[in-house]
């Protein structure tokens, strides 16, 4: 695997955000990339959308944060230590998502600038649900999630149920997977990746980029275990590590789905349920 050069000893490192809820069990959501940022050698910051109630079992609860406090911190990060590339997880709310919306308009994430120029890379995960199915987003909020950071988004990565939900489309193989990743393309993103890991009979674990005019498709073994939680957070986590780098959006998600692949071989049992992917393998990864 090539890794992304780590900063010198007091060296300012690249600087990635993370827009999303946390995850009291640890595995996934903030907790999740602020960990893959760390130990991909970026400096991670965030923005809080919601507070949720969930362990190993699934998500019982979870509370909003106010969307004035989201736009806050994302504009307080942005302005005074900058950001390189940005992600978003749950997003819970409509108004939430207006808020970020307006507020990556107004700082120049996402989308193109005055003059043509590219935002700052973005990257959205349209969280719709828990891995257990519990819902993470407002029945209302999904239309102004596509409608508002779809368009501004370089690279979106919705999971299969999320492809179903979005676009109606039942991915069962790969022209299904085709429909799908088209069907996502035409909502207005630059790239639509249509994730193939909850394709449990198939030999590999086979993910679909689509630009509008090429696919690309970037296979990795399947792993025989049931402690995958967190494993599209990242994913998401370490594209944007590789996107503030400076690489192009294949070379990100290739990059990305090479660590969610060893993050998965190096997974842990925890609690009564599914247990995290281990990004921890890269502290024993020669640099």
């Amino acid at each position: 695997m090539q890794h992304l050069p780590l900063p010198g000893t007091g060296e300012t490192p690249v600087r990635v955000m993370t827009i999303a809820g946390s995850d009291s069990g640890g595995a996934a959501g903030l907790q999740s990339d602020l960990r893959t940022f760390a130990l991909a050698g970026v400096h991670g910051t965030c923005a809080i959308t919601a507070v949720t109630v969930q362990n190993s079992l699934g998500v019982t609860g979870f509370h909003p944060v106010p969307p004035a406090t989201v736009a806050g911190q994302i504009r307080a990060v942005v302005e005074d230590i900058g950001v390189g590339a940005v992600k978003t997880g749950m997003l819970a709310t409509a108004e939430i998502i207006d808020a970020i919306a307006d507020t990556a308009i107004d700082l120049g994430i996402g989308g193109r600038l005055p003059g043509g120029t590219d935002g700052v890379p973005f990257l959205v995960d349209p969280v719709c649900a828990s891995q257990h199915g519990d819902p993470l987003l407002t029945p209302e909020a999904l239309d102004t999630l596509l409608r508002r950071l779809f368009p501004l988004a370089w690279i979106v990565t919705p999971n299969l149920d999320e492809v179903r939900l979005i676009t109606g489309i039942e991915v069962v193989d790969e022209a299904s997977q085709r429909d799908a990743a088209r069907a996502l393309h035409a909502l207005g993103p630059r790239w639509a990746l249509v994730k193939g890991g909850h394709l449990r009979a198939a030999v590999t674990s086979t993910d679909l980029l689509y630009d509008g005019a090429e696919f690309l498709e970037f296979a990795s073994p399947r792993l025989d275990t049931r402690h995958d939680h967190g494993a599209g957070d990242t994913l998401g986590a370490a594209t944007v590590c590789a996107l503030a780098h400076g690489l192009d959006v294949p070379a990100a998600i290739a990059y990305g789905k090479e660590w969610v692949t060893r993050s998965l071989a190096a997974a842990y049992p925890v609690g009564a349920g599914h247990g995290p992917v281990n990004a921890s393998w890269r502290l024993r990864a020669h640099p």
